[in-house]
């Protein structure tokens, strides 16, 4: 029987987390896990060959090939100074300009601090310098290089915008904060971008840029009463509380922590705090950071409420939000908890959503050790961190897809297009060692299993971690220098899905170990060469989606493996495989390969080879499947396969598809827009048009017979709109309450041939009739007519 993630990532001590409370140990032995824990710098690592280490080796080569001049046009172009660099496109020539530089500047840091490679410093105090002129040549405090878009399309220093805030002219959207694109967002990646080089090697000019850039906010935010602080916030604002409180934590000054806690959203911190989950249709990764600068406010001040939001968002996030994978939302939402399995598309799992609750994984580590937090984050590291970066060329992932045969698809070098996710990409893969290893209280705790040189100042000792997993199942620590003996206590994590039946031993004898909150613990007078092993059972399971027992997905120890569907240089249109019979894993048999099976018998509509997930970046992959036994599958198999093929057929004869009311799909799409707003209902996201306004955007033809389609819902109260192609109406709708009630329906506009002829594009226009709106309309397809 398959179990769920809840099952095995929580056990009897990930419940009692969001209460603040943790099992006691399981051995009657002493040695416990240290109260007071921190993860041992990057500087004290060097991580030995492997899949991480290749992955931080390709990384540092793609940080070289970014231009720290181009990075900088706009800072100095709106500064008045000329730029030394021409401007990158993609994201980079929009209004939230100036992101990319703060997650370069950590990913630099994080680089130097994981290799010593000198470029890497002398690039980020280069880019420090630059932006310390800047910011002088301004004097006001402010530097940045985020964009206005004004009312005439053109694009302008978006610093405009801040004295319009500040006399209470505040046009606030999900992502559009009076004409520019999540600009606190941006400024608050160049304020962590500062601060981590603050912190890597003391540079006080960093600092010093810091505290101009919080100096000029700090007054843009008092002119704001507190329903205009909240209007503001409405608009994504990225962590910059939690920079606010670590400036706060570098200078005690507490005016930055004034600032951090009045960054505070009600609507979706509140009901955290009193532990309910109103998560659904919330934009997944605008959440994350808050989270963050919560924990990072309780920290520094204590505040029980910010660590019972953090925790209970983790808690719900990681047990009934997230995929196999460890990443979360579809199409960049959070959908309803525990359902998973009504969103495995092809917009699954955004990576700076993973990216951020690595990070508040780590927090919530730091304050009470469990193992089951490492578990969560040993789960998403492996199977997500390492799958949204291609090894072979150094490009990411803006989501992972999880629909069976999806491609994913990595940004080229060089091209334009910085998302937000080559930004978070750039850091993940710069950090590999960050979080593996943790000291406190004389104690050295081994959270991944990532080969590794370990120099462990606190007690003078150099270590070696060997091992191949997760493909094998053997973990050794070699104490390789001791400059003093003495007794102390090493703590490897056992994962819950070990289920108790790892085995440790010392010299390769038993260890006599202790077990405490997911850790097998050797307290002892050690001794250079001394070995510390452990062994971990790598079987086979089924793991079924929260909500859902039917829908499952195959793991091998903490590794997710996949159906090969073949290159995605192959097109693939055939139905979902799905897993048939009464014994699954039986029928799995183990290839030549390290973690790679062959199946006999058990997937319709033929065998398939399984291999890790996060591997197969040049393949399209199956990761959930529908499971039957043989008497259902006989009886649905016809209804499953001609509703796969009717799915698949659409798919096929798509032409172009725009998602409504979502960032980045208005972003591509071009989309235009007055007195017209996102919706959000039954878990699907869409956009209306009121009286007077209009929403229209951009959609790739293509000759021949075309289909409009839109989605609408049924039961809507009465009202009608015209659909324009290219300015010619195209149709005439009427939504009302008797029309398809309580479900979502399809209508369906032949596309006449003079409309489409020799164009690559056209645009489609949704108007309200007076007195009326238009919509809301949850997405448009434009596909090829059947012959």
């Amino acid at each position: 029987m398959a179990r769920t993630r809840r099952e095995l990532l929580a056990g009897a001590g990930q419940a009692l987390l969001a209460a603040g409370t943790l099992p006691a140990a399981r051995a009657a032995d002493t040695a416990m896990l240290p109260a007071k824990l921190s993860p041992l710098p990057l500087t004290a690592l060097r991580l030995r060959p492997s899949d991480y280490a290749r992955a931080v080796e390709v990384n540092r080569r793609a940080l070289l090939q970014l231009e720290p001049d181009r990075l900088l046009h706009n800072f100095r172009k709106y500064a008045g100074l000329t730029p030394k660099g021409a401007i990158y496109g993609g994201w980079e020539s929009d209004t939230i300009a100036g992101h990319t530089l703060g997650h370069y500047l950590t990913a630099l840091v994080l680089t130097w601090q994981q290799t010593r490679d000198p470029e890497m410093r002398r690039r980020a105090d280069y880019i420090v310098s630059e932006l310390a002129e800047a910011q002088a040549k301004r004097g006001s405090g402010y530097v940045g290089a985020l964009g206005r878009k004004r009312k005439d399309g053109t694009i302008v220093d978006g610093e405009e915008i801040f004295p319009e805030i500040m006399q209470g002219q505040i046009k606030s959207g999900g992502f559009d904060l009076n004409g520019s694109w999540s600009p606190l967002y941006t400024v608050h990646k160049l304020f962590a971008g500062l601060l981590d080089v603050h912190a890597g090697w003391g540079s006080s000019q960093a600092l010093q840029v810091t505290l101009g850039l919080a100096g000029y906010f700090e007054k843009v935010f008092a002119a704001l009463d507190d329903a205009q602080m909240q209007q503001m916030l409405g608009c994504e604002y990225g962590g910059l509380n939690e920079s606010f409180a670590e400036l706060y934590a570098r200078t005690r000054d507490a005016r930055w922590m004034v600032v951090a806690k009045r960054l505070y959203d009600d609507r979706v911190l509140d009901p955290l705090k009193a532990r309910q989950d109103k998560l659904a249709n919330f934009h997944a990764n605008t959440q994350v950071p808050k989270l963050i600068g919560l924990a990072r406010i309780h920290e520094l001040t204590g505040d029980a409420g910010d660590a019972t939001a953090a925790r209970f968002f983790w808690e719900r996030v990681t047990q009934h939000h997230s995929y196999v994978i460890g990443g979360n939302a579809d199409r960049e939402y959070f959908s309803a908890p525990d359902s998973i399995a009504q969103h495995i598309t092809d917009q699954t799992c955004e990576h700076c959503n993973t990216y951020n609750m690595l990070k508040l994984t780590s927090h919530l580590f730091a304050w009470q050790p469990n193992g089951a937090l490492f578990d969560y984050y040993e789960r998403a590291h492996l199977n997500h961190v390492m799958a949204a970066q291609n090894p072979e060329t150094g490009g990411f992932t803006y989501m992972t897809p999880l629909m069976s045969g999806a491609e994913r698809q990595y940004s080229q070098p060089n091209e334009d297009a910085f998302w937000c996710c080559i930004g978070s990409g750039l850091e993940s893969h710069a950090k590999h060692g960050e979080a593996a290893f943790w000291q406190g209280e004389g104690a050295l705790l081994v959270n991944l299993y990532i080969p590794a040189e370990i120099d462990w100042q606190a007690q003078k000792a150099k270590l070696v971690l060997d091992t191949a997993y997760p493909f094998e199942g053997t973990a050794t620590l070699t104490l390789d220098q001791l400059a003093r003996g003495g007794r102390f206590a090493i703590a490897l994590r056992v994962p819950g899905w070990a289920e108790g039946k790892a085995v440790v031993t010392v010299n390769g004898r038993p260890a006599g170990a202790s077990f405490d909150r997911g850790y097998a613990i050797v307290a002892r007078r050690w001794k250079a060469g001394d070995t510390l092993a452990i062994t971990l059972p790598m079987a086979l399971r089924l793991e079924a989606t929260p909500g859902d027992d039917s829908m499952v997905a195959v793991l091998r120890g903490p590794m997710v493996l996949a159906g090969d569907l073949g290159p995605t240089s192959t097109p693939w249109h055939a139905a979902d495989p799905a897993l048939v019979g009464a014994d699954l894993l039986a029928a799995f048999t183990p290839a030549a390969e390290p973690a790679v099976y062959e199946t006999r018998g058990v997937v319709r509509p033929g065998d398939l080879r399984f291999a890790p997930f996060y591997r197969q970046y040049a393949r399209r992959s199956a990761v959930y499947f529908r499971r039957f036994s043989e008497a259902q599958w006989r009886e649905e198999q016809a209804a499953f396969l001609a509703e796969q093929a009717r799915l698949k057929d659409v798919a096929a004869r798509s032409v172009d598809v725009m998602h409504l009311g979502e960032m980045q799909p208005e972003r591509d799409h071009d989309l235009r827009s007055d007195i017209s707003y996102p919706v959000s209902y039954r878990g699907r996201q869409g956009r209306d048009a009121r009286s007077g306004g209009w929403f229209d955007f951009t959609m790739k033809v293509k000759e021949g017979p075309l289909l409009l389609q839109a989605t609408y819902w049924g039961g809507e109260r009465d009202r009608s709109f015209d659909i324009l192609v290219d300015g010619v109406k195209l149709a005439t709708q009427t939504l009302n309450d008797k029309e398809q009630p309580g479900k979502f329906y399809d209508v369906t506009y032949p596309l006449p041939e003079a409309l489409t002829k020799g164009k690559k594009s056209v645009r489609v226009r949704f108007v309200p009739h007076d007195r009326s709106s238009a919509g809301p309309v949850f997405g448009v397809v434009l596909f090829t007519a059947r012959p």
